[in-house]
């Protein structure tokens, strides 16, 4: 049936004047052509553009399209092609009163309130495709219900930075997907929110020039034809697959992308995304055929761990208990036992606690964070915050936190419930605390070295967790200074301590008098920034400097000449033992991680973290899980990786952001050793004026609140189990 002759006109015009509102031509016009639409007995549809209306227009032109009159209109587009000055609840009283109708939203460019862009991504939108390109948003936050939703455009939303776990679980049926120009660069956690998106076969995050939507570029769609015709009349192929993917190399090395998001940097980004989300056919306007997705597989496993400890198949926490309540370990699962496998044992605790950390960790790809270091101190009525510069974990007692401050202050604190155990206002005209070291046989004492030079011993039963009204003096010995110091570290047996800065040699000292024993000196061509005692010799010890060499000493031999080195292409920020002293952990400028063989000082892992050019981005690694695993951050990044120590895999990222959503970037880090798969960072943000603070981060701890409760049992139970 047609829409009699000018009956929406009409009522528009009645509207009008009922709002008192000049009608406007624009809107008239669009009923006539829907008037023509139904008069030809086509579906009839209706292109409203907020460009060409007021504030005023928009309620005569609900009043209209909420008529019963307008039944035969069966979509409304709705877009925005070059400006509007419409108000944003404007927009929302007409998005809410059409909603049923919407077919298409297309809001790019509008300035967003942050209100309305909450209303709108928690809301339920009727629409099929919805266009938010170049807007103003964060994080994409859409908890509502997109039920019909099959196409979503994010390009150029420069202030997105990240995807959360659930922002796709209200799209169902979502098919295409384009986030070109972003902030995004979480591969791993990006790719666990695309996951859940069980119809998606388009995807971009960067684009061909000549594509304006998701789909293959027909320029390679004819490329990829002739070569599937070639490859299925040639029987000459001798390896199967091997020519396809030559040639599909080829011309994916001269497919020319534009406008990508800074995940497609990301070494093994598109073989990664593939393997992960097997029902995508293009990626990035580019076709992907099952020779690919074959490669893809087997790239993605030589360089990334699905999950831990070599594990294939997720299980739940409940199946692990039971299987060790059963005295069963579900071998099953796995292939046969060979002799030289990785983690061999399959009998016993650690078989299970790994077991329940793979289970735990393969729920989720977002871990729990929790800042450590929000503490506020009363001194004389002033109210003072803590400053972190450095810290170190109890290396006896698994509640216990020793951080020094910028300010020069020494702070023990339980991390556990949050409360301060011992507290030192200063150790030396408040310059920043830069080495601590616990020590190893009498655990209640540690040692803290500031940059000024000063070295202080102090016994935490002697410490007060209130604030003094003045400097305290320490509890034990008094070290002679060392100008310019960086690190500081005490032998197995408590009575050596080693100190290094920014100077060429390192000075010996004896723990109990202070009394410095020697001064190694000139044993780099540049500064040490870090020198390690090994954790059960007493004599053996690492430097590490920026003249790209790592050197391996033993003190019963004359330190003239080492016992080893080994060579970075870069300077070297640091170097540290694994808990066993089998390898050493070394880490230069801009990412450039290495596992050596502790013994020689060969090569075992490199691990392939992709630099970023900056030659002051200074990277830390060390252990966590003992050997097992490595941690690795950067001064100019926000990010964590996680690797395996002994394959080099990449297991996990953990990206970190401020309660504003900002970038706060990795000045030190510690794997806990106490607990698998915990960990602490020291982070801040680029301005000096930021505060710093060490975040506690809990990778078998799901950062959404009720999933983590869910699990709270079972997590403390897989504490146990590991002894």
């Amino acid at each position: 049936m047609a829409i009699s002759g000018s009956s929406l006109e009409a009522r528009y015009l009645n509207s009008c004047r009922k709002h008192e509102v000049e009608p406007n031509s624009a809107v008239l016009s669009w009923f006539t052509q829907a008037k023509v639409q139904s008069s030809q007995n086509e579906k009839c549809s209706l292109t409203v553009s907020l460009d060409q209306l007021k504030d005023a227009d928009i309620l005569p032109l609900k009043d209209v399209l909420i008529s019963k009159d307008s039944s035969h209109i069966h979509a409304v587009d709705l877009l925005l092609e070059f400006h509007s000055d419409l108000a944003t609840e404007r927009v929302m009283d007409l998005i809410k009163g059409i909603n049923a109708k919407l077919r298409v939203v297309d809001l790019q460019g509008l300035s967003l309130g942050k209100e309305f862009l909450r209303d709108l991504c928690q809301g339920s939108l009727a629409c099929q495709v919805f266009n938010l390109r170049s807007v103003h948003i964060k994080k994409l936050d859409m908890v509502g219900s997109f039920l019909r939703l099959h196409t979503l455009n994010l390009d150029f939303c420069t202030s997105l930075g990240s995807l959360r776990r659930d922002c796709f679980s209200c799209m169902p049926n979502l098919l295409y997907l384009s986030i070109c120009e972003t902030r995004i660069s979480n591969l791993l956690t990006t790719t666990g929110a695309l996951s859940r998106l069980p119809c998606l076969l388009e995807l971009r995050f960067q684009s061909c020039l000549c594509c304006k939507e998701t789909g293959s570029c027909l320029g390679l769609e004819v490329q990829q034809k002739l070569l599937t015709e070639v490859q299925e009349n040639d029987e000459t192929l001798v390896s199967e697959g091997k020519k396809a993917s030559r040639n599909a190399s080829i011309t994916l090395k001269n497919f020319v992308t534009h406008h990508p998001s800074p995940i497609c940097f990301e070494k093994h980004y598109r073989e990664y995304i593939i393997s992960s989300l097997p029902g995508l056919e293009v990626l990035d306007n580019f076709p992907v055929g099952m020779t690919e997705r074959e490669l893809a597989k087997m790239t993605s496993a030589k360089y990334y761990e699905y999950l831990p400890y070599k594990r294939r198949h997720k299980e739940s926490v409940v199946s692990v208990l039971n299987k060790r309540e059963m005295g069963t370990n579900g071998v099953h699962f796995q292939k046969p036992f060979k002799p030289k496998q990785l983690y061999p044992h399959r009998n016993g605790q650690n078989f299970f606690l790994r077991s329940l950390c793979a289970a735990k960790l393969g729920s989720s790809s977002w871990p729990r964070l929790h800042p450590l270091s929000n503490f506020n101190h009363t001194c004389k009525a002033e109210n003072k915050k803590l400053r972190p510069r450095q810290f170190e974990y109890h290396p006896s007692n698994p509640s216990l936190i020793v951080f020094g401050t910028l300010d020069g202050e020494v702070v023990v604190t339980n991390h556990e419930n949050g409360k301060v155990v011992g507290y030192i206002p200063c150790i030396g005209a408040l310059s920043s605390v830069l080495g601590l070291c616990w020590l190893n046989k009498s655990p209640s004492k540690l040692v803290a070295g500031s940059d000024n030079g000063s070295m202080k011993l102090f016994d935490i039963n002697n410490m007060s967790p209130e604030v003094a009204d003045s400097c305290c003096s320490s509890t034990g010995a008094t070290f002679e200074d060392f100008e310019q110091l960086t690190s500081l570290h005490v032998n197995s047996t408590d009575d050596r301590l080693l100190a290094s800065g920014y100077s060429k040699g390192v000075a010996l000292y004896d723990v109990g008098s202070g009394r410095r024993l020697q001064l190694f000196s000139n044993l780099h061509r540049e500064p040490i920034n870090v020198a390690k005692f090994a954790y059960h010799s007493p004599y053996m010890f690492a430097t590490s400097s920026f003249d790209h060499d790592v050197k391996m000493w033993d003190l019963r031999q004359n330190l003239r000449k080492p016992c080893h080195t080994a060579s970075s292409s870069r300077g070297n920020v640091m170097a540290c033992f694994s808990p066993d002293d089998h390898y050493l952990l070394v880490s230069a400028v801009d990412n450039e991680v290495k596992q050596l063989l502790a013994a020689d000082g060969r090569l075992h892992t490199k691990f392939e973290i992709a630099s970023t050019g900056n030659p002051h981005n200074y990277t830390r690694s060390y252990y966590m899980n003992g050997r097992d695993y490595i941690i690795s951050g950067s001064c100019d990044e926000d990010v964590v990786r996680i690797c395996c120590a002994q394959t080099g895999k990449r297991l996990r990222d953990v990206y970190l952001e401020d309660e504003l959503g900002n970038s706060i970037f990795v000045q030190s880090l510690r794997g806990d050793p106490f607990r698998h798969f915990n960990m602490s960072i020291l982070a801040t943000a680029t301005r000096p004026s930021s505060k710093s603070e060490i975040i506690k981060v809990n990778l078998l701890a799901s950062s959404d609140y009720a999933e983590e409760h869910s699990y709270g049992q079972c997590l403390q139970h897989s504490c146990c189990l590991g002894g």
